[in-house]
């Protein structure tokens, strides 16, 4: 008998807590790990989420491109991590958002929103599914990058954002910052890029403008 997880789905049984302690994983409040950034062979299973979350960020955030971790997990609320199915054709990506906690569930497995399950290319009805699970501490660390990715996501609801970069930074004037990024963002259809511009001050962290366009 395994462990019951709320909202979980169960068309395959869960492995075994204990059977995923030898994997490395990633602490978030160590810049300087050795594991930063590197993929983590992991699993994910799917959820239809619920009405509460301990985050108390609602499952529909990101285009429910969402997730719960374990108790115990490195991970904290609000954190973006990367889950790329390794069985796809070149390896297709999403980028979701941490918004709950599941009891029980080792460090590296992820229980995703259905919608973001669907997007790494395969049928809800295969239950777990093997991915490399990668940390995102770059943008984490960037806040209007993650505003721009988030304000991307909800422009383009059919896409999934699978990767971005950072273009650049520029001081405009003394009240005035710009920073620039640009998204990979990916459909059943075509691959898309964006690039999103915030110009802000940085004495009162106040928006002044923000734009987002295709190249």
């Amino acid at each position: 008998m395994y462990p019951y997880y709320p909202y979980m789905y169960y068309g395959v049984p869960a492995l075994p807590v204990n059977s995923f302690r030898s994997q490395p994983y990633f602490y978030p409040n160590q810049p300087h790990h050795p594991y930063r950034q590197q993929p983590i062979n992991g699993q994910v299973t799917w959820t239809e989420g619920g009405d509460v979350t301990k985050c108390d960020i609602p499952w529909s955030e990101n285009e429910y491109m969402t997730a719960a971790v374990g108790e115990d997990s490195p991970y904290q609320c609000g954190q973006l991590l990367k889950i790329r199915n390794v069985a796809a054709p070149y390896g297709r990506e999403i980028i979701v958002m941490i918004v709950d906690e599941v009891a029980g569930f080792p460090p590296n497995r992820v229980n995703v929103h259905r919608k973001a399950f669907e997007a790494l290319g395969v049928n809800p009805n295969i239950g777990v599914l093997n991915v490399e699970i990668i940390p995102t501490p770059e943008l984490e660390q960037e806040k209007w990058g993650k505003y721009l990715l988030e304000v991307t996501q909800t422009a383009y609801p059919n896409y999934q954002i699978t990767d971005y970069r950072t273009i650049g930074k520029t001081k405009v004037s003394d009240s005035q910052m710009k920073e620039t990024y640009e998204f990979s963002l990916q459909s059943y259809q075509e691959m898309i890029k964006v690039r999103g511009t915030v110009i802000y001050n940085p004495n009162t962290d106040r928006i002044v403008s923000f734009d987002i366009k295709e190249m």
